[in-house]
């Protein structure tokens, strides 16, 4: 594992944190958003570095970033080959110890597809590739990845996907809901659950979703495309920035 980029002049909240955070970015043969996800942790002071798909250890990691971009080409189905890579399984382990993982777009996919998030990530129901804006309110805040987001806080995120419409049954679904494993939501900028509010069909407007323990998340849209102004939006650093008040206080 290789540590890449240097840390950006913005000057973040943690920057001032007594401990620098190592993250582990998975690079996968057709991953494309690795280096925005390392770039995304080394503006707020910390750590980054690849872990190579053929990784069978992962060294002395806080927290694992699975990336999006279209793993293996996307055959079979996004995330289908992914999953069987060498590191998933190192990466399973890690989050079987309670290790954080973050999912992001083809991430997110790859997790659902390696079990270590509930329900599917299928076909946009328009069937169109999406790539812009969206809005997204926060389930709550008892999360890791949302402690620095309050119920009902909107994010502004970009997306870039045609295959995101998130899917479960109604009993994985209804199981979610008690275990408070839904952490995102497409909304408008209002705030409100609109059908022209979400871009791809996904049941109940789910955008992101976490594990029964928490300590695994996903989401479609990207945070680590929206952590400077420059780029259209800072709301993503937010979730990084939760990652990072988890990881140092429980230290």
């Amino acid at each position: 594992m290789t540590d890449t980029l240097q840390v950006s002049n913005d000057s973040p909240s943690h920057k001032s944190s007594s401990k620098q955070l190592q993250f582990g970015v998975v690079q996968f043969p057709g991953s494309n958003s690795d280096q925005d996800c390392i770039h995304a942790v080394e503006t707020m002071g910390h750590r980054a570095g690849y872990l190579w798909h053929k990784e069978t250890q992962l060294g002395n990691l806080d927290a694992i970033l699975v990336p999006g971009g279209f793993s293996y080409g996307d055959y079979l189905r996004a995330g289908a080959i992914a999953r069987l890579s060498p590191v998933m399984k190192a990466v399973a382990d890690f989050a079987e110890n309670g290790g954080l993982v973050l999912g992001i777009c083809n991430g997110f996919q790859i997790l659902c597809e390696a079990g270590l998030l509930p329900g599917a990530l299928i076909r946009n129901r328009s069937l169109q590739f999406r790539s812009e804006f969206v809005h997204l309110r926060v389930v709550h805040d008892q999360s890791p990845f949302t402690s620095q987001t309050p119920e009902g806080t909107l994010l502004r995120v970009p997306i870039a996907h045609g295959e995101g419409c998130y899917f479960a049954d109604q009993e994985t679904l209804q199981e979610m809901k008690a275990n408070r494993q839904i952490l995102w939501q497409y909304a408008t900028a209002d705030g409100a659950l609109e059908d022209h509010a979400n871009p791809n069909g996904s049941v109940e407007h789910i955008a992101g979703i976490c594990s029964k323990h928490g300590n695994v998340a996903g989401l479609m849209p990207h945070p680590e495309r929206a952590c400077q102004s420059l780029i259209g939006s800072q709301d993503g650093q937010r979730l990084f920035s939760g990652i990072v008040d988890h990881l140092t206080q429980s230290s």
